[in-house]
């Protein structure tokens, strides 16, 4: 009965591990698909593949949870996607130097654990989601070099008054 249990028990834990996995894999790959990519710099993000976590330009922690998407220089077209807001424990989002345009997504804001927020250099346009307001572990926030307009958000300018963010 205890073994019948142990082996309960892990599939438990590798379905939800994987079920983790593939919602952050679906996630990124939403983005990939909206992307141009002139260069091949995503080839290794195969949406059949369970685990993000083996793509390039992608870093996760010991429990292959999305930390960082790193694709700053990488030549890159098209939008940033709500979908964006589900990579719950991302940390660093990098993709300065590129031609992403439309609008910062508002899902943006959903991700609490981000410390580093890298937009600048490219053709993002509208306002500054008050959304990244919620951002409380942000100390990294670059967005110059953009088309956005408006004021700065309430939320957002409070976080800089705090003193733990830098702005550029």
């Amino acid at each position: 009965m205890a073994s019948q249990i142990l082996v309960f028990l892990l599939f438990v834990a590798a379905t939800s591990v994987s079920v983790h996995c593939n919602s952050e894999g679906d996630a990124l790959n939403a983005w990939r698909t909206k992307l141009m990519d002139p260069n091949n710099v995503l080839q290794s993000w195969d949406p059949t593949l369970v685990n993000p976590c083996t793509w390039f330009h992608i870093t996760c922690n010991s429990e292959n949870s999305v930390i960082r998407v790193d694709l700053g220089n990488a030549n890159l077209s098209g939008p940033l996607v709500p979908e964006l807001g589900q990579l719950a424990n991302l940390q660093y989002l990098v993709v300065f130097n590129n031609n992403l345009s439309g609008s910062i997504p508002t899902e943006i804001g959903s991700l609490t654990s981000l410390v580093s927020l890298n937009l600048h250099h490219n053709q993002l346009t509208g306002p500054i989601p008050s959304s990244l307001g919620n951002l409380v572990s942000l100390s990294f926030l670059k967005l110059n070099s953009n088309k956005l307009g408006g004021v700065i958000p309430s939320d957002l300018f409070l976080l800089i008054q705090r003193g733990n963010l830098i702005v550029m």
